[in-house]
């Protein structure tokens, strides 16, 4: 397309009623540094001159379609960016096809989702606090505990609450999502219904975590209040969270809406273990996932809801006998974010392999690491744009980090 990209705007005051912008949550510098030999990024629409008259240019409002393929974008979108001047994609959430037959491409997504996206350096500071005195006491498991109301009205789970919840579920997804009839048992029958807090108690005490475990939750405020959460604390009474952790006047300061999000992500990405409990349409389960796969395969432990239906149904049936092994059967049979191909329906963002990664020994050309370690190359062209006749002499050392 040949594009310039305006910095992103984040939708964020319709859920977390938070306004601080992509500006706000991003280092910016470092964002439009790190895509420089990708894409020109600039702050904001410039102006025009209109009649002897500066006037801000103004953007075409394009809706892309979901998951569009990049032949939408090279046609339908250039056409009207070439009519206007400017287009503005929005929403833009699942709006370009996961698997391209590009690999460079899918590339240039990692680049995007694991360097050049990277919180400001306040946040960095307060999630490595978090993350230390967490670990100064041990390991720690970081939970992703997608048991909110906008998620269960999404995926129209509500039976197991009372009548006034019921009836909040039901408005806020008449509100905010397209008309649908779901049934609650065949929903749940197919694991689509998030876990509830004491399911993720009895999935890790199937597979053998005790009450000493550590555990941090990663949530907004969980639908149904504590009614819900006392099992799941009775099992595991070891329960932190960004408020909880550090200095609270620092942390009540800096953790509200998208800043919270931001340091639970964090967090989540340095734990030791991380669990979703909802990872469907869940972009900060997904994406969490796929940077701990990215950045050396750390242990994920992810529940097949599906494969787990039918275990936590008949349990509450009164089938007791045989429970917990079941549960063993079902987890054991999973990666735990170990290397593996991603084989549909898979996301690209939970696992990026192979696209993003290099092999140090390959036999496929193709598969192999470039011969200049990633981090001197950077080097050598950012000294090279300074003096473009002073040749750099870098190291051939390769290393077993991951290379793009």
């Amino acid at each position: 397309m040949n594009a310039t990209l305006v910095l992103p705007e984040l939708d964020a005051n319709s859920f977390w009623h938070d306004d601080s912008g992509f500006k706000g949550i991003y280092d910016v510098e470092h964002f439009i540094n790190s895509l420089r030999y990708d894409v020109k990024i600039v702050e904001s629409l410039p102006d025009i001159r209109v009649n002897g008259k500066a006037k801000k240019l103004k953007a075409f409002q394009l809706r892309p379609p979901r998951d569009a393929p990049v032949s939408w974008y090279t046609t339908a979108a250039l056409e009207k960016m070439k009519e206007h001047g400017a287009i503005y994609l929005t929403p833009f959430s699942h709006r370009l096809e996961e698997e391209i037959d590009n690999a460079e491409y899918q590339r240039l997504r990692c680049r995007v989702n694991y360097h050049a996206l990277q919180f400001k350096p306040h946040i960095m500071k307060l999630s490595n606090m978090i993350v230390n005195k967490l670990r100064a006491q041990g390991h720690f498991m970081a939970i992703h505990l997608r048991f909110e109301m906008d998620m269960l009205a999404f995926a129209g789970c509500v039976d197991i609450f009372n009548k006034k919840e019921q009836t909040i579920l039901k408005k806020y997804r008449k509100e905010n999502f397209a008309e649908k009839e779901l049934v609650y048992n065949e929903r749940r029958a197919i694991g689509k219904c998030p876990l509830t807090p004491e399911e993720v108690g009895l999935i890790l005490r199937a597979m053998g975590f005790d009450n000493s475990t550590r555990i941090y939750l990663a949530a907004g405020e969980l639908f149904g209040g504590e009614r819900f959460m006392k099992p799941f604390r009775t099992l595991f009474p070891h329960l932190e969270n960004h408020s909880t952790v550090g200095p609270a006047e620092e942390l009540a300061e800096n953790t509200r809406g998208l800043l919270g999000s931001a340091v639970d992500y964090m967090v989540c990405l340095l734990a030791d273990i991380f669990m979703p409990t909802y990872d469907g349409p869940s972009n900060f389960a997904n994406n969490v996932m796929g940077h701990r796969l990215y950045y050396g395969f750390r242990t994920t432990i992810q529940p097949d809801r599906k494969a787990l239906a039918p275990i936590f149904v008949a349990r509450e049936n009164g089938e007791t006998a045989g429970f917990e092994e079941a549960v063993r059967r079902v987890m054991y049979n999973t990666e735990f974010g170990g290397p593996h191909k991603r084989v549909r329906p898979e996301s690209f963002y939970t696992n990026s392999w192979p696209e993003c990664f290099c092999q140090m020994s390959a036999k496929n050309p193709a598969d192999q690491c470039p011969s200049e370690n990633i981090a001197d190359l950077n080097s050598r062209l950012q000294w090279e744009e300074t003096d473009d006749s002073e040749n750099v002499q870098t190291s051939s050392n390769r290393t077993e980090s991951i290379d793009i």
